[in-house]
């Protein structure tokens, strides 16, 4: 009887009155003792004010009920389709929701309220999933931002695929330990680009200069980003580096020289065909005709592939005496030659030479280093 009275007297009462009843209805439905006949027509009420013309009115009860696991479902789903301001009072907090409730609000909502629902605690993978598909900057950027959230590696390959050009995303993304390997590749290539599109790069230097230094740089960070990666990453960042067209002899031979081992075997395994434990061997103990047919069976010439061998067989002895800095150097020794700049064995060789001049600097400079801090 006093939900009957109640909703008699809310068809003439004032907005502001309106709105104080429908908050104290939702907090008496969810923390007064009532009958399971109250507890039933009090829900009744909540639903009927669900039409109230007034925003005002369905905002109050909004504010009563979010925060509660014990809110009626029903009332709850309406609420989270009302307009923006209301709507975002539930999406923010309301632990009725489930995944699929905000999934598909994600999906056939504005970008207010995927903005919401990136920003919830504790949001749950397939969510931050559909937020990273088709959400937009600002967006992403809440869901990478929210340090509850669970993103799994996939979500963030997806998200370095749409917003590796945005810098704040990049460096979001580039905090992250889970960033598999590929996407931080991706995310190289787009600082490479940005810097080299800069007005201050493209004004002090040629173009060709500034072609030349992001080339190396984007080889560099790929060397680099390969002796990092965890094992059962490596197939995927070849495939990756392969459909880029990045795979060339000269990264190989980088990715060997420095020590790369477990990732060049990977690339070897892409490239060949075998599997990875006759690759291994092959490399690890293999004879000397053993290891050019694999090179060769990778689609190296017979010339290259000879400074391969070389280079693998140098690794095995550095690797047993524990000096792994100057394979380069060593491999230099052997085959320079001066009737070779002009051709395909040249052109690795000078690659070659660049790494070695680039690991005799950093020496020098561990050197010198090293003497200041004894001095």
């Amino acid at each position: 009887m006093i939900v009957q009275a109640f909703l008699r007297w809310a068809e003439t009462a004032r907005t502001g009155e309106r709105a104080k009843a429908a908050n104290a209805l939702g907090r008496a439905y969810l923390h007064s003792p009532m009958g399971s006949e109250q507890h039933r027509a009090a829900a009744l009420a909540m639903t009927y004010l669900l039409d109230d013309p007034s925003p005002h009115v369905r905002l109050a009860l909004a504010e009563a009920l979010a925060d509660s696991p014990d809110a009626p479902r029903a009332v709850i789903v309406c609420l989270a389709e009302d307009q923006p301001e209301i709507a975002c009072t539930v999406i923010a907090c309301s632990p009725v929701l489930t995944e699929n409730d905000l999934v598909d609000l994600a999906g056939r909502s504005d970008g207010l309220t995927r903005a919401m629902i990136a920003a919830r605690p504790n949001l749950s993978r397939g969510i931050a999933a559909a937020i990273a598909e088709i959400g937009d900057e600002c967006e992403v950027t809440l869901l990478l931002e929210n340090e509850t959230a669970s993103i799994t590696r996939i979500s963030l390959r997806r998200i370095a695929e749409r917003f590796g050009q945005c810098c704040q995303i990049r460096n979001l993304l580039l905090e992250r330990d889970a960033l598999p390997a590929d996407a931080r590749h991706m995310l190289v290539n787009h600082i490479t680009a940005a810097l080299a599109g800069s007005g201050l790069v493209r004004t002090s230097m040629a173009p060709a200069r500034i072609e030349h230094m992001t080339r190396e740089a984007g080889e560099a960070a790929a060397v680099a980003i390969a002796g990092t990666v965890l094992q059962e990453e490596i197939p995927g960042l070849v495939e990756h580096l392969r459909a880029a067209g990045r795979l060339t002899p000269a990264f190989l031979i980088h990715a060997l020289c420095s020590g790369k081992v477990d990732f060049f075997a990977g690339a070897m395994v892409s490239l060949s065909g075998l599997d990875d434990r006759r690759v291994r061997a092959i490399l690890a103990t293999g004879r000397m005709h053993a290891v050019r047919a694999l090179f060769e069976a990778s689609g190296l010439g017979r010339d290259i592939a000879a400074v391969f061998v070389e280079a693998v067989f140098l690794w095995r002895t550095a690797a047993a005496d524990g000096t792994l800095d100057n394979i380069a150097g060593m491999l230099l020794e052997k085959f320079q030659r001066p009737n070779m700049q002009l051709s395909p064995i040249g052109e690795l060789l000078d690659m070659i030479e660049k790494l070695h001049r680039l690991e005799v600097r950093l020496s020098a400079r561990s050197y010198a280093s090293g003497v200041s801090l004894a001095a």
